[in-house]
Parts: C-alpha cells; structure tokens; sequence
C-alpha cells in the first residue's frame, strides 16, 4: 500500500529541514567561503581568490551571541587568520598571524623580528618598494618598536609587506574577533575590469553582459590555484 501524499510531503519537509539545519552547522562551525578582495596578502592570496576556511579549529561563534564552540587550538606563528576588524568589528580581514601572546614583535628597515629572531618572509611574500621609512606614529611601516603582543591577541600582518594595513597601523588582534584559518583556494579568477555593466533601466545591458562572460570564462579563471592549499 502506497503512502499517502500529506504523508510524503511531511516526510520530504522533515528531510529538507534536517538537511538545512546539517548546512547551517557546517557553515557556522566548520566551513565558510571567504572572498579576497584586496592586494594586502600578495602574492600568496590574490584579488578574486575564493577562499574556504576552517572555523572549527579555533573555536566557532555561535551567531547572534557571545558564545564560541571549544577550540582545538589558539592561532599559532604563520597561520593565514580571518577575523573582524579590530576598528569596526564588522568587516572581515585576512592577514597571516606572525606572533602570540607573550612575544615581542620588533621591526628594523624593513626586517621582521619576532622575540629578538627573523622571522622568515612567507614564499609568496614581497616588497613593491626599496624605500625605507623611518619610524613614526603615522608611519610604522619599515621601522617598528619592540612590542609585547597582550594575552589573548595576536599580532597580525599582510605578506604584501609594503601595501598593507595590519596590525603595524591598528594594534593586536584579539581572539574574540577570529572568524577562522584560511586553508584551500576553492576558486580563483581575474577581475575583468571590461565587462559590461548591467543596468536595471536597461534590460538590453543583459546579452551583452552574458555574452561576455561566457566569451572571457576560460581566460579568466586561473586553473593552477584551484585547490590549492594555504601555506
């Protein structure tokens, strides 16, 4: 005997809903996607990078409240962090933790010193320029003073050393603001400043607009970073 329609359509809704819940799970404790939007990680995440971070590891946020799930560990020396904002808390940024709680970050033309010892420059690190600026309050680019990183911070800063705002210019990361560790480039591809824009006034923008990503689809897309794993 067949089941009844009221009762297959309770049984499909149950399915859904256990299945968006198992989705929302992961998506708030496990995984999320992240977008990179600007030079600051050079060359190591570029402009139009999509990214999958772990979020499990340091300990998820229960959304809408201060709650965060048990962490596996805190963020450690070369780890590629998302977090908040320190200023706004609000907007996600993305830098590489270069020291914890406890250690002493010291910055002389240009080198990085962390607890008196280099700190080796990441592989797709870089310089865009030779210029060294001294040390000053608005300027603590090239040249930074010894610093204590304080309990429960870390100290952040971009691989494009010369083109980032980190933690240099703003201060130390706590680790309430920490969102997750980048892990894979799930997708990556060339923002194309030509295409054709879209105007709601204007529906006749439409085929030109689809047209022309179909037409640029493979060109930009760049197939050696896909799946790529963070280091």
């Amino acid at each position: 005997m067949s089941e009844n329609p009221p009762f297959r359509f309770l049984e499909y809704t149950k399915s859904l809903a256990i299945a968006f819940v198992l989705a929302l799970i992961i998506k708030i404790a496990v995984v999320e996607a992240y977008k990179i939007p600007s030079s600051s990680m050079e060359d190591t995440l570029l402009v139009g990078d999509f990214l999958l971070a772990n979020k499990f590891i340091y300990g998820a946020q229960v959304p809408f409240t201060d709650w965060r799930l048990p962490a596996v560990r805190d963020p450690q020396q070369g780890d590629i962090v998302i977090f908040k904002y320190p200023v706004d808390r609000q907007t996600n940024y993305i830098k590489r933790c270069v020291a914890t709680a406890g250690q002493t970050v010291e910055i002389i033309n240009k080198v990085l010193y962390v607890d008196g010892k280099v700190f080796e420059n990441p592989p797709e690190s870089k310089f865009t320029s030779r210029h060294i600026l001294p040390y000053s309050k608005n300027s603590p680019r090239d040249n930074f003073p010894p610093k204590v990183v304080p309990p429960n911070h870390i100290f952040c800063m971009g691989d494009n050393r010369d083109k980032s705002s980190d933690s240099r210019f703003w201060g130390t990361v706590s680790l309430d603001l920490i969102q997750g560790q980048a892990v894979m480039i799930h997708w990556s591809w060339v923002p194309d400043v030509n295409e054709p824009q879209v105007k709601l006034d204007d529906l006749t923008t439409i085929p030109a607009s689809v047209l022309h990503f179909f037409v640029h689809f493979y060109e930009r897309v760049r197939w050696r970073r896909l799946g790529n794993i963070l280091l």
